[in-house]
């Protein structure tokens, strides 16, 4: 078990990564007192927002750990208690993880900006070193915490180290419920605010007004500002936390349960430890291929940290499974199906929202908004074969070589280089941000264009982010999937068997869960969208002077209508996330829960791909009209453009990124909760 200790150092290495680079970041010059003032005004919004959105979830969490510690008794009160702190610390772990990611970015934006006063490849070197502090804060905090407290639950608890790990297993199942149950409140809280924000801003301002985007007489610019941070930063960074830390439990899960002798048992649980702690050494590595010069592609240099890094792990993981296994590298395989996968789908979500694909959707436009949601809905819906059918491929390729385990080793293989990608990820909005403060500080058309390259990289290296946590979230919510079967002692799923009917009817149940929880998330977009439409017509209307530029708009009012509106609209998908398993597995059983699960995650998958390259599409191809193609900003080309990115925005940046964590959170609720849910459905049986 010390190997478990060894791969906690690494996270330790990546924090004090962190810290340096961090350090370094704010050592940079912010500017002008009028930047400054609004990277300021950008930090405050999304801190407050923060600050209210945590304080929700935290009351949600304590009531949940009430919950575990009551719902679980019968498994011991030992059992309980822990599953209920372990639970509270992995809620902690995610919190802390997005508050200090949120921190760094907004406060990157305004040195970006003026770094690009000094050339193109300045500001790239302060936005993406921003963007790495989300990401290796999320490896580092993920995977010392995480083999921190399974070490502790292990050394309590009693019997042989095997007996040990298998208890310890179990309890750290509620490590990763914290972090799912934060991280969906995180997406979807973060997801409606920014996209309410940003199609309040586009409609009003760029399609009623004809004004330009991040223009400071829009009063919902600093609120558009704020919402990419809290949602493509903190919601990003959250979303694959939880994804990280669910595939490592259902590696230990599966490890302890189905691999043969205790020795090969223990191999497989310390192995799931070490392939991460490669992964975040990979990560810090690809960090330092992120260099272009003056006139390079930045996708390209985002592109090269991207594939160093996981260049990088292949070859570690390949020498890890020969150290410990001989040269029966059955594991490496395993691991290495899901890295292939996930750079499959990554950049096959590259191909659909970038290149001659947008160029085509944005020749759609000349005809009219319909014929653009026509041509981007359908090439969305192409842009789902190719993932679905590497996630299959990878599926069985990894049970080929190491059968259920190696299904988890391949959700493992595809997050290890999690830091770098959620690192690409969260440069997007630091990108973005600085093009914003350079507009409305008019720092002038050269600088303007390149934090509009930089963004534009930023953009599109998103849908490769996205690629790779949708393509995880099937394999690691397949991978929960199975630790749940044997929990729960269901080694077989029959649907010809006697009790099958059940299992049929609760794939179709869970079916429809996913287009339900879609539904619920881009409406509470739209009625918050509503209000800051209003808002920003109030505005233009009764504040003389703010189109002249001769007064200042009210962005704090803006800001705070975004922020009480996604508060109370993520509470209801919040709650049904947890309730859902939880009641449908007490009423159905736990075999009828088992079909929803399988039911919720083959239309989930595919859903969640499609909203997410519709989005990152529509958006590309605004852009490219933007950049002054078929008739550039103002044309009737751009306004059909423009309402189908509106369209997009809470396709990708809401819908789409929480229903990766829906697919995992349903499957760890009924993992954790699997006791009680067991108990409940045999005492409703009794009744009739």
């Amino acid at each position: 078990m010390e190997w478990i200790g060894i791969a906690s150092l690494t996270g330790i290495i990546a924090l004090l990564f962190v810290f340096y680079t961090a350090k370094k970041v704010m050592r940079q010059d912010p500017g002008t007192p009028q930047m400054v003032a609004i990277s300021d005004a950008v930090h405050e919004g999304a801190m407050a927002f923060l600050k209210r959105e945590y304080k929700a979830i935290s009351a949600f969490a304590i009531v949940v750990a009430i919950l575990l510690a009551i719902g679980l008794k019968g498994q011991g009160w030992h059992y309980s208690i822990y599953t209920a702190l372990s639970y509270l610390v992995g809620a902690a772990c995610s919190l802390a993880a997005g508050y200090i990611g949120l921190s760094i970015s907004t406060r990157a934006n305004t040195r970006t900006a003026q770094a690009a006063t000094k050339g193109f490849n300045q500001a790239l070197s302060v936005a993406f070193p921003g963007g790495a502090v989300m990401g290796l804060t999320v490896v580092g905090l993920g995977l010392l915490a995480f083999s921190i407290v399974f070490l502790i639950l292990g050394y309590f608890a009693p019997g042989s180290t095997v007996e040990k790990v298998a208890e310890a297993a179990g309890i750290i199942a509620g490590f990763s419920m914290g972090a799912s149950s934060v991280a969906l409140f995180a997406r979807v809280g973060g997801g409606i605010y920014t996209k309410a924000a940003d199609v309040g801003a586009d409609l009003v301002g760029k399609v009623e007004a004809g004004i330009p985007e991040d223009d400071p007489r829009n009063p919902a610019t600093i609120a558009d500002n704020v919402g990419d941070n809290v949602g493509d930063v903190a919601g990003m960074g959250a979303d694959l936390y939880e994804s990280y830390i669910g595939s490592i439990l259902s590696g230990v899960i599966i490890a302890s349960q189905t691999l043969g002798t205790p020795e090969l048992k223990i191999k497989g649980v310390i192995l799931s430890f070490l392939l991460y702690a490669i992964g975040i050494i990979a990560s810090i590595l690809g960090v330092f291929f992120v260099r272009t010069g003056e006139k390079s592609d930045p996708g390209k240099a985002l592109n090269n940290g991207t594939i160093s890094s996981a260049v990088i792990y292949s070859i570690g993981s390949f020498f890890l499974v020969l150290v410990m296994f001989g040269w029966d590298l059955s594991y490496f395989f395993a691991s290495f199906s899901g890295i292939v996968a996930g750079m499959v789908i990554g950049f096959t979500a590259y191909y659909y929202t970038s290149g001659k694909s947008v160029q085509n959707l944005a020749k759609a436009s000349t005809t009219g908004s319909a014929t653009t949601i026509i041509y981007g809905f359908a090439l969305s819906c192409k842009s789902t074969v190719i993932p679905l059918v590497v996630i299959g491929i990878a599926i069985m390729v990894s049970y080929k070589f190491g059968g259920f385990f190696g299904i988890a080793l391949s959700a493992i293989g595809m997050l290890a280089t999690t830091g770098m990608v959620v690192a690409v990820d969260a440069y997007g909005p630091i990108a973005d941000n600085s093009g914003g403060i350079a507009e409305m500080a008019h720092m002038g058309k050269d600088i303007r264009k390149i934090t509009d390259s930089l963004d534009a990289a930023g953009n599109t290296t998103a849908a490769i982010a996205k690629g790779f946590a949708i393509g995880s979230a099937a394999l690691t919510a397949l991978a929960l999937f199975l630790s749940y079967t044997q929990v729960m002692n269901l080694p077989a799923i029959d649907i010809m068997s006697a009790g099958g009917y059940k299992i049929v009817a609760g794939v179709f149940i869970g079916a429809i869960i996913p287009y339900f929880f879609a539904g619920a998330t881009m409406m509470a977009v739209g009625r918050t969208a509503f209000k800051v439409v209003e808002e920003v017509r109030r505005q233009f209307r009764e504040i003389k002077g703010l189109m002249e530029g001769t007064a200042r708009a009210d962005y704090a009012r803006c800001v705070d209508i975004t922020t009480a509106g996604a508060l109370k609209e993520m509470i209801v998908p919040g709650i049904a996330a947890v309730a859902i398993p939880i009641v449908l597995g007490i009423l159905l059983g736990p075999e009828a829960l088992a079909g929803v699960l399988l039911g919720a995650l083959a239309t989930g998958v595919p859903l969640a791909i499609q909203m997410a390259n519709a989005g990152g599409a529509w958006d590309n191809a605004k852009k490219w009209i933007e950049e002054g193609n078929l008739g550039g900003k103002g044309s009737d080309t751009h306004k059909a453009a423009v309402v189908g990115d509106t369209v997009g925005d809470p396709f990708k940046d809401t819908s789409a990124p929480s229903m990766n964590i829906l697919l995992k959170l349903m499957t760890v609720v009924s993992l954790v909760f699997g006791p009680m849910i067991l108990v409940l459905h045999k005492w409703l049986v009794s009744l009739f």
